[in-house]
This record gives structure tokens, sequence and C-alpha cells, in this order.
């Protein structure tokens, strides 16, 4: 364990440094399993950001400049790098969010996986041309560079969510700056000291600012940044959206999710099942792609068989801390967190939802434990069939046919992701045409898209146009330049 005089100040990533803020106050970085306090985090304001968007404005020029087949061998670089550290940067995440370590280890692969995205940069920045529009003339389409850009980035992804960025950014010849969450950025400090420590880029190219409410609001009103990338909570997503649309700024917004699993009574629950206990208690259930309804499609009998099916088997999990072995479902990344989730379990009982299963077993050492729960919820307009939980908590509903459950399914603000389990491709064609969600799974409990592939989601799970990752990354961080020629 550690002592109070052992836990260090993190530090910021400015111009190719490491430097401490200009800022005393802190934050606590405490595991979220054990209550262990870790580090402590600066609360970066306005002369930090300052700083950070100088060094990324002074080194644009040159990294715009730098070819775009060397961004890739840089890309290549890091993604070597990162590879090494996998491991390593996998501890972190659980230690630092409280994720089981195959959780996290997921997590890191698929944040590799974007810098692999990313090495084809030559490839995916290329424009167009239509020779002999008229007599004489010809006209030509590039991309270039946007400029500096931002990240604000979320506590549940700490590695992954960073790396959806940085390496798009970067190779389409931008600068960049992170503000990674305050609740658990050791994972993208250690991706950083790995860039220092092999100086992929050069200095200012890639920074690195710590904070919270003032160190958002510095980059939001900044003149010198040309662009934002966040993903949070849908309110924080349309404030983003919004005051980045008021400083002229460029900006894509991930909010949040209330995603449903919709069961046919067709589906195989002996494989469903465990799909289904992944994608809505796997990391606690703080995934933006988490299954947090479930929809249980068919006649009362077939219903009750998929509830007392789902239960039986949560009650099988394991809660505990990330780094055993045995836990199937981790902390939440803090106790704050497991509160607000116990309230609203509350708040449904109180209004005369029907507990199936209660997972409130006292918050454990650090108090952000909380075992699978699942709520019956006949109320299909209330805050547990349609609010964004984080956690650990499984509303189960019911509809009698494919119409009713696309109904309910489509009455919530939400539209990132969803999925269908049947044997049939005639409901899955149905659901797919009809679903206003812009991910969806079959027969698959997370549909996290490959790098290569847009984060696509819809509705209040957007604000902005281009998604995260694929061919709208690059949209994202380049600019359009048509040029008409007569010679």
């Amino acid at each position: 364990m550690s002592t109070v005089t052992d836990v260090q100040t993190l530090r910021n990533y400015v111009g190719g440094e490491f430097r401490q803020a200009a800022v005393t106050s802190t934050l606590e970085d405490r595991d979220p399993a054990t209550g262990e306090l870790a580090a402590y985090v600066p609360l970066s304001g306005e002369a930090d950001v300052d700083q950070a968007v100088r060094a990324a404005r002074d080194a644009f020029p040159s990294w715009r400049g730098t070819p775009p087949q060397q961004r890739a061998r840089a890309m290549m670089a890091l993604r070597e790098a990162l590879d090494e550290h996998r491991e390593e940067l996998g501890g972190l995440v659980t230690a630092d969010m409280g994720k089981t370590l195959d959780d996290a280890l997921g997590e890191v692969g698929r944040g590799i996986e974007s810098v692999e995205a990313a090495i084809g940069i030559p490839h995916l920045m290329k424009g167009e041309n239509l020779e002999g529009v008229a007599r004489g003339l010809d006209v030509e389409m590039v991309r270039q560079p946007v400029g500096v850009v931002a990240a604000i980035t979320p506590f549940n992804f700490p590695a992954m969510i960073p790396l959806w960025f940085l390496p798009f950014a970067v190779a389409c010849g931008n600068t960049f700056i992170l503000k990674p969450s305050e609740r658990d950025p050791r994972p993208s400090v250690r991706i950083f000291e790995v860039i220092a420590e092999r100086e992929i880029f050069p200095p200012g190219v890639v920074n690195l600012v710590h904070g919270a409410r003032d160190a958002v609001t510095a980059i939001l009103d900044h003149d010198d940044i040309d662009a934002i990338s966040f993903v949070g909570q849908a309110s924080t997503a349309r404030m983003v959206a919004t005051r980045s649309a008021q400083t002229g700024k460029r900006v894509q917004a991930l909010g949040g999710a209330k995603n449903s699993l919709v069961v046919m009574p067709d589906a195989d629950l002996d494989k469903s099942v465990p799909a289904i206990l992944q994608s809505s208690f796997g990391a606690a259930g703080q995934r933006c792609l988490a299954g947090s309804v479930l929809v249980a499609v068919g006649d009362e009998a077939r219903q009750n068989e998929v509830r007392d099916a789902l239960k039986a088997a949560a009650e099988a999990l394991t809660t505990g801390a990330g780094a055993d072995p045995a836990t199937d479902v981790c902390p939440m990344v803090g106790p704050d967190s497991r509160e607000r989730a116990e309230r609203m379990v509350g708040e449904a009982e109180a209004a005369g939802a029907g507990l199936v299963l209660d997972g409130r077993i006292g918050g454990g050492d650090a108090g952000a434990m909380l075992a699978p729960t699942i709520v019956e919820t006949d109320d299909h307009d209330s805050d547990m069939a349609r609010e964004e939980i984080f956690g650990p908590v499984l509303a189960f509903v019911r509809a009698g046919d494919m119409d009713a459950a696309l109904e309910f399914v489509n009455g919530s603000r939400y539209g990132n992701s969803g999925s269908i389990f049947t044997q049939s491709g005639d409901a899955v064609r149905q659901y797919r045409y009809g679903v206003e969600a812009g991910m969806l799974g079959v027969n698959i409990g997370v549909p996290a898209p490959v790098a290569w592939f847009p984060f696509s989601g819809w509705k209040d799970s957007l604000d902005g146009d281009l998604h995260a990752n694929g061919s709208d990354a690059v949209e994202f961080y380049t600019r359009k330049k048509v040029v008409t020629s007569r010679w």
C-alpha cells in the first residue's frame, strides 16, 4: 500500500516535455476496488490550456508539411510501442478504472486497432479530380488538416477512447491536445510517456492537459483550437457542441445511451444469455454500448422463461476487484456512481417496479461495488426504462411482438446501439430496417465496430455530423479544398 508521501501529482505534457501544472488544486485518483490513493490530478485551468495550445500551434506548420507517408510511419512506431506495453497499459486500466484485466486488455487492443487504421492515411487522405469539366478546365479536390484539435475523453475507456482520436488527428496532419478524464488519467499518462520515451512525434505535436471543468471551459473558449472531439454524457455533449458552435469550432460530441436488447421467442437462450450478461454487467455496465434494457418478445410464459434464465445466470456471477481472475463484475468507477445507480433502483422499486435481482451489497471496501441488478418495469416511460444509469442494472420490459418491441426501442431519445437475439432471418431484416440506432448486433451483446468503421450513434447519442473512427475520422480531421484550373 502506498503512503501519502509516495503519491505523486501528475504532470501535463506540453511541447515535448512533462511540466507541473500552474495550479495547486488537485483531485484524488483512487483505486475503485481498494480505495487506495494512487495519484493527485492537477485541476489545470486557462493558463495550462493556453500553454498546450501555443505549443500545438507552433508545431502545426512543420507537422502539416510532413509527408503523409512519414506521418504514417510515426503511426507504425506508435503501434509497435503500444503493443510492447499492452500488458502494462491493461493493468493500469484495471487499477485506475476498475474493469477486469481481460476487459482492460481488450480495451487496449481496440485502441491499438485505431492506430493501425490510421496507418493507412496516405490512402485515406487522397482527394479527387475531374479532368475536362469544360473546355480547358480541370477540377481537383484535396484534403488538408484542420489545425489544432483537442479531445475530451471519459473515464470508462481511459486507454481506448484517447486512441480513437489521437492517431487519426495526428496522421491527418493536425496537432493534438488531450484532456483525459480526471477520474482515471493514468493510462493516458503512460501512453504519453511511451511517446516521449520513443520520441515518436516532434515537440508540440501531441500534448496532454489534466483537469476538470475549468480545463474543459478553457478548451471550448480558446480561439486557437479549431476542432473538438468529445465523449461523455448526453447533457455535456450538447453543451460541448453548443459552445463549440458559438466559438466557431468543428465538433463531434458523442453522448449517452440506453441500449435495448430484443430477445425474440425463437432465441437460443443457452447462447443468448451469456452474451446478454456480458453486455449488461461487463465493466459494471459502464460502457456506452452496454445493453441496459432487455425487451422480451412473445407470450407471458416465454417472457418469464427469459427473465428466470437471466436471473439464474446473473446470480452466479462474481462481483469483486478487477485484478482478481475470479471476478465477473468489477467495481464501478467510484462510490458516487454506485450511489446514483442504487438511488435509481430504489426509486423504481418505490414506483411499483419489480426487483427481479437485488445487487445492492453495501459497496465493498471502496464503496464502489454493485452486483448485477435486474428490475422489471411495466412503465415504459419511467427513468428505469428510459434514462441512462451507467451501472450493472438491467431493466426488463415485455413486448408482445416485433412491432411492439420496435415501438418501445424507438421511443428512446437515444440511438447509440441495439441488439436482437433470434434464429430468424426475417426478424433480423425487419429489425435492422426499422430500428433507430446506429450500431446493431445480431446475436451479439456488444456490437462495437472495429476501427475501420465509424462509431455511429444516432439521435441524442451524437451531437454533430461525423462520428469517431473509420472514414468519418478522416472527414472530421480534414478540410476540403477545391481547385478549378485553366492553363
